[in-house]
């Protein structure tokens, strides 16, 4: 297998230490070794002899166009945060602790393969390379970055597995340092808000009996926070040539395609933790817990914390506990709770990294076998004309008895893991009759339409996923598409109905039905609605219309998710009353005529792109320039997604998520791929790839990627080495 990296920082302040690696070469002579060419939109490619050479110009690249992001996920994922942000940030810090000290970080670098010490060696040269040439840049938090952080963030998702563990529970549980400490929070379980963009992200892959080229088509839509990962391509002589998506401060492409593969990963929902309930009990020598006809001592490790505060940095004190179940994160009742995750990082590193390299799909499922990819499913297609899904990768076997989905009994030992699931025993589809694979964080068993497996046939908790209205649009599309071209398969993932409505609407024609119909101004809006296609545009007061219904209609039955027709998991209708569904019509009109002053407007005086500066939390305003767009929420069923939302002082919804860095590549004898990023490449307003890319995202225009080193050449901008820009 071959090198890797990842993008989390622990770490501590070795502010007098030497920059890692001096004692091979000098970060100088390193970097003589790495070309950086940036292409007419800015976009970074990396070129060196060796892998770790280019993970060092990857490195140094991320942090010329956004150091403040590659700053933060280190700071978060090592534990450092309240150091940055005061007080309420300790329980972030002490979940990251919980599952990772210091010095186990430590050990996971020095009893990783010599390889990917290098990779992480590089790693933390190109960040403290990039601190050394840019005196200007005051870091916060981490002075020096090690080659043990990316230990703590070996894995691209959205926050990573251990962002679903909840820091309320955690600090209602450790705030309390002696004896049981009842939680607040009731079952524990988190109630969704009903304003809440859905995440997740599309994958899509065409066979070649069903493209127009006879060549397999991946399309690459991640669903994120706007400015979560760049773009960026890097090559090595060692066999790396890789484009696509990174995570800020990762040494790997997260969701992207090389010469001969492309990788696409959706959020999974699939079970893949569990919560573990420990009857524990105080002894003279610390707690014990029950195990079958046994009691065994709770691991007890205090971990010291610092936090900002108007009187410069505080500290406090924690005793973390641990079972063999895992960390305890919580308590329900009488009952602590251990928290199991997925926490294997060398080999989390190894497998995100080895991904990038591969030439086949018989490569790609063997690296599939290392199975660390816990919360993501993914799709994949290849320059042999493969396609092919896994839904999930790390998944635990279970005994089915019980209910995993609720928190079980850890003092039966037959409650515990046994094991993992091998790739063959997982939902795997691969080259499906359909000529066609889609996921959209959907169930599985829609994925290739008739050809898809079947739920029978797999434990419950591999696939509780339910059906979305993404992914009833995409399999719609799907069925009818052949001749699929590159610009064919952009169009398809800017298919602009929204199928939500093709259900929500008539539920409210039915409920004015029973009530009586409309009249005056509510009439007109209602007649508008009804007779809407269900598209989207700038253009479209339906548009409008239906957005401001639909949110209503979430806050009503207090879900954003919403919106199945076959209601949530159970299958099951939403008993809802008429004068209920025609109040959150009436609500929506209100709504519009108190923000806007009409109801009758359209969709893109509303729906804004706006991009002021390039703050991890951005601010928004109303009298400042902005750009309308005409896409709409995921939850709607929309495959490109813009979640926008109204901001502190403001009316108009400004998108914040959603598609972000989206791709459509194409396998053959040359791989050819267009792109867009929401924005630009940049985080810097002075830059010209700050905000170069925001009209074509408004009007979903694609770049041509710049691929082969002819073409990239070609577009170059500039060419320079680390430092000498």
């Amino acid at each position: 297998m071959q090198k890797l990296l990842l993008v989390v920082l622990a770490l501590s302040f070795w502010t007098c230490q030497e920059p890692v690696g001096t004692e091979i070469r000098s970060l100088e002579d390193r970097a003589a070794q790495v070309t950086i060419i940036r292409d007419d939109y800015g976009i970074p490619h990396i070129y060196a002899k060796t892998d770790a050479d280019a993970v060092f110009g990857m490195l140094y690249a991320q942090c010329e166009d956004d150091f403040r992001r590659v700053e933060r996920n280190y700071i978060w994922a090592t534990g450092r945060l309240a150091e940055l942000e005061g007080e309420e940030a300790l329980y972030s810090d002490l979940r990251a602790r919980l599952y990772m000290t210091e010095a186990e970080a430590k050990a996971a670098y020095e009893a990783a393969p010599s390889w990917l010490q290098e990779l992480c060696d590089a790693f933390a040269d190109g960040v403290n390379y990039y601190l050394e040439t840019h005196p200007e840049v005051e870091p916060r938090v981490l002075t020096h970055y090690q080659p043990w952080f990316p230990m703590y963030f070996s894995e691209g998702s959205i926050g990573g597995d251990i962002e679903r563990i909840s820091t309320q529970r955690i600090r209602a549980f450790y705030e309390e340092q002696q004896g049981l400490a009842y939680s607040e929070f009731g079952d524990g379980l988190l109630h969704p808000d009903p304003y809440e963009e859905p995440r997740g992200s599309n994958g899509i892959a065409i066979a070649p009996e069903r493209s127009a080229s006879g060549h397999a088509l991946l399309l690459i839509n991640p669903h994120t926070s706007f400015y979560f990962r760049p773009e960026i391509h890097v090559v090595s002589e060692e066999g790396l040539n890789a484009y696509g998506a990174v995570t800020w401060g990762q040494f790997f492409v997260y969701q992207g395609f090389n010469e001969k593969t492309g990788w696409m990963h959706t959020s999974t929902r699939l079970d893949f933790m569990d919560e573990f309930m420990e009857e524990v009990r105080e002894t003279e020598d610390g707690y014990e817990y029950a195990y079958g006809e046994e009691w065994r001592a709770v691991e007890e490790i205090p971990v010291t914390l610092n936090y900002s505060t108007s009187d410069g940095l505080k500290e406090k004190t924690f005793t973390m506990y641990r079972t063999h179940h895992g960390p305890v994160t919580h308590q329900l009742d009488d009952k602590w709770v251990a928290t199991k995750i997925n926490w294997d990082p060398v080999n989390a590193l190894i497998q995100s990294f080895t991904r990038t390299k591969l030439d086949n799909y018989e490569a790609f499922e063997e690296m599939m076998a290392i199975r660390t990819n816990s919360s993501n499913n993914t799709v994949f297609a290849d320059a042999s004309g493969n396609i092919a899904y896994f839904h999930g990768n790390f998944i635990p076997k279970r005994d089915t008895s019980f209910d995993f989905s609720k928190p079980v009994d850890g003092s039966n030992p037959a409650t515990d893991w046994q094991g993992l699931h091998t790739v063959d025993e997982s939902i795997v589809i691969h080259n499906p009759e359909s000529g066609w694979i889609q996921n959209c964080n959907s169930t599985p068993f829609t994925a290739a339409g008739p050809f898809s497996p079947k739920k029978e046939n797999y434990p419950y908790y591999m696939a509780p996923d339910a059906e979305n209205f993404r992914g009833i649009h995409a399999v719609d599309l799907l069925s009818e598409a052949s001749e699929v071209s590159l610009d064919d398969l952009i169009a398809l993932g800017y298919d602009s109905y929204l199928p939500a409505f093709a259900y929500l609407v008539p539920l409210l024609e039915q409920a004015y039905e029973t009530v009586g119909m409309p009249q005056g101004e509510t009439a007109q809006a209602f007649e508008l609605l009804r007779e809407w296609d269900y598209r989207t545009g700038e253009a479209s007061v339906a548009m409008s219309l239906g957005h401001f219904y639909g949110m209503a209609f979430a806050r009503l039955i207090g879900s954003p998710y919403a919106l199945i027709p076959f209601n949530q998991q159970d299958g099951t209708a939403l008993d809802l009353q008429p004068e209920a569904l025609v109040g959150a019509f009436e609500q929506a009109l209100a709504q519009l005529e108190a923000d806007f002053g009409t109801w009758n407007i359209p969709w893109g005086e509303i729906n804004r792109f706006q991009r002021l500066s390039g703050d991890i939390d951005l601010a928004y305003d109303d009298s400042l320039e902005s750009l309308p767009i005409g896409l709409a929420s995921g939850r709607w069923g929309a495959l490109a997604s813009f979640g926008a939302s109204a901001r502190e002082n403001t009316k108009k919804l400004y998108g914040s998520s959603g598609n972000s860095f989206v791709a459509a590549v194409e396998f053959g004898e040359k791989v050819r791929a267009k792109s867009l990023l929401a924005g630009g490449q940049n985080a810097d307003p002075t830059s010209p790839h700050f905000d170069d890319q925001a009209e074509m995202y408004a009007s979903g225009t694609f770049k041509e990627v710049a691929y082969y080193r002819e073409d990239v050449e070609s577009r170059a901008e500039e060419t320079y080495q680390p430092g000498k820009r």
